[in-house]
């Protein structure tokens, strides 16, 4: 039995493929088109796993062993320190924080060609895979049902499924037209995002850390990049890393690259407060980090049981999973000083 990549994060099968309709299919033909002759190695080099030799290979585990980032402090791992900021700490230096706060305080509502307007929209946007999409949406579900939020913000899914971090970091990715037509559905244009959350990774890593993190940064950079030519108004985005795989049952995104995706996230926002990241990326931190050693739960109450997660490959969120996520996230946005501003109802 045969895993087969051909270029869909979660695995399409050959009679998938032959389902996809032709707009489908052009879309799958020229997202291939827009990676680099490496990235497409990769994915080839995917499809020759056998699925079943990896699975008694790498049996299903409640637990690591691993340390969450926070929880890891000033400790190390493979000579990285842990916490989700320089120094081994867990919130962000001063002035990026100030930077942050002022960045905040400037986002307000905007018409359509991005001028302030009382009437207008504050866009908060989700990029990322299909992880990022299913628990993005499930947030959307639990900020319709808790309502209280701004009345003037609107929660725009930009996510997708088998859009990994090659994709998304390539400006002309046919995933960006899907995103430019969902923020057209739903009322909104691109001068009206102005803040984003993103979640990303790169299907079957398979190389020693930290060269998959490396490239994970340098895609994560990219994203922001062309998220800013795209969205000019960007002013705020926050970024989370990705939940346990210990109960993977492929070789999708597994233990240990799932807890070290967090890794690539912290060096990111570093690059930025050491002035070493692209000087037109929007602001950038840590949004909840969302990793815990499976059954084990890390500092923030967080935990993860088998049944978060499909039985399909044991990475893809159930609804528990999604909900998990989706609290955090709202509790997140609610709190943050540089989110409840424009996340909440002005007072």
């Amino acid at each position: 039995m045969r895993w087969i990549f051909v270029f869909a994060l979660a695995g399409l099968t050959l009679a998938q493929q032959q389902k996809m309709t032709p707009e489908q299919q052009d879309f799958r033909r020229r997202t291939i088109e827009a990676l680099t002759p490496e990235e497409r190695a990769h994915l080839q080099s995917n499809g020759a796993i056998d699925r079943a030799q990896w699975m008694a290979d790498h049996p299903v585990r409640e637990s690591t062993g691993l340390i969450p980032l926070p929880d890891l402090a000033k400790g190390m791992y493979k000579g990285e320190q842990g916490g989700l900021y320089p120094g081994g700490v867990n919130v962000p230096p001063p002035e990026h924080l100030k930077a942050g706060l002022a960045a905040a305080k400037s986002i307000a509502p905007l018409d359509a060609e991005g001028h302030p307007s009382p009437d207008g929209k504050i866009v908060l946007i989700s990029v990322g895979m299909s992880n990022t999409t299913m628990k993005f949406q499930a947030f959307q579900r639990l900020a319709r049902q808790q309502g209280g939020l701004n009345p003037r913000l609107v929660l725009v899914d930009g996510a997708q499924g088998s859009q990994v971090g090659w994709i998304t970091s390539k400006a002309n990715a046919p995933f960006w037209e899907v995103v430019m037509k969902r923020l057209e559905n739903a009322g909104v244009t691109p001068a009206q995002v102005q803040a984003a959350w993103i979640l990303q990774a790169n299907p079957g890593p398979h190389d020693e850390f930290p060269v998959e993190m490396k490239e994970l940064q340098k895609n994560i950079e990219d994203t922001l990049l062309v998220m800013k030519n795209k969205f000019p108004n960007l002013k705020v985005t926050y970024l989370s890393s990705r939940t346990y795989a210990g109960y993977a049952t492929s070789p999708l995104n597994p233990e240990p690259y799932a807890y070290e995706n967090g890794f690539a996230v912290k060096w990111v926002i570093a690059g930025q407060i050491s002035g070493k990241a692209p000087v037109h990326a929007p602001w950038i931190a840590w949004g909840p980090y969302l990793w815990a050693d499976g059954v084990k739960p890390n500092s923030y109450g967080l935990n993860y049981v088998k049944d978060d997660y499909t039985a399909n490959d044991g990475t893809h969120p159930t609804p528990s999973g999604q909900m998990k996520v989706a609290e955090r996230l709202m509790t997140f946005f609610k709190t943050d000083p540089t989110t409840k501003t424009w996340f909440l109802p002005a007072k």
